[in-house]
């Protein structure tokens, strides 16, 4: 199976028509079809790491102020308790706790539902250790390799120019309008990516000015790591929603596939 980095932008994408989620349904038309999802989401923030273990995960509605229509979504997509244990034996570089509470976030819910409409394949979340740094989940994302050939699509969700704190809300709907410095950071990292420069991602906090604005927190960006850390080397690499939100987002995507 490929891997997935997913720009998932606003909630709204979840049940809007649009360039992102358009794209998100034809591409899941293009690659295998899938044994099970297994979802690396900005918005599962933990101290150590954890896998939903449920046989049938809630929609996590974890959002405020949007449209009715928003919190009225289910995304009855099972789970898969016997991956989440083989996925906590693969894992030897810390303990992996079973979660039956969580569920699906938006991270995960509003870009799968358009890939995969009918929620008939397993979806499971792996959460982000918040305590950790880059390189920690870079290196435990490999421990995770040999599910792409067991047909589990990996996907990390997040994005990788993220700063909503100096989002122009009066830009919000002009095409591709992003700030200089969101340009500069996003044209620098797909760049590393094409060139392989893992070393230099995981270190993002050195790569200047541009990134500190971009990244200012690394819970968008965290996803991305796993991505890379599942990546192989006869992997190609493909961009996608490579778009400018509001001037400080992007949602910007990654495919890594053979």
């Amino acid at each position: 199976m490929p891997v997935l980095f997913m720009g998932h932008g606003s909630p709204m994408n979840g049940i809007e028509e649009n360039e992102f989620s358009l794209y998100w349904a034809k591409l899941a038309k293009e690659i295998p079809q899938p044994e099970a999802v297994l979802s690396i989401s900005a918005h599962w923030l933990t101290r150590g790491t954890h896998v939903t273990a449920m046989p049938n995960p809630k929609t996590i509605h974890d959002f405020v102020g949007f449209p009715q229509e928003l919190y009225e979504v289910q995304y009855p997509a099972p789970g898969k308790p016997e991956l989440a244990n083989e996925i906590s034996k693969m894992i030897q570089s810390t303990n992996v706790g079973f979660n039956h509470d969580w569920g699906l976030d938006h991270g995960t819910w509003t870009v799968v539902r358009h890939m995969y409409p009918g929620a008939g394949i397993p979806v499971l979340q792996l959460s982000i250790d918040f305590y950790q740094p880059a390189a920690y989940h870079y290196q435990l994302a490999k421990e995770l390799a040999s599910l792409r050939k067991k047909g589990i699509l990996i996907i990390g969700s997040g994005n990788m120019v993220h700063n909503l704190r100096r989002i122009d809300w009066q830009n919000m709907n002009t095409p591709n309008y992003g700030f200089d410095w969101a340009r500069e950071i996003n044209e620098t990292l797909k760049t590393k990516i094409e060139k392989n420069d893992h070393a230099a991602l995981i270190s993002y906090q050195n790569l200047g000015s541009a990134a500190k604005l971009a990244i200012p927190t690394p819970d968008h960006y965290f996803p991305l790591i796993y991505s890379l850390g599942l990546q192989d080397k006869k992997d190609e690499v493909e961009f996608f929603n490579d778009k400018y939100v509001g001037g400080s987002l992007t949602m910007t995507s990654v495919k890594f596939s053979t």
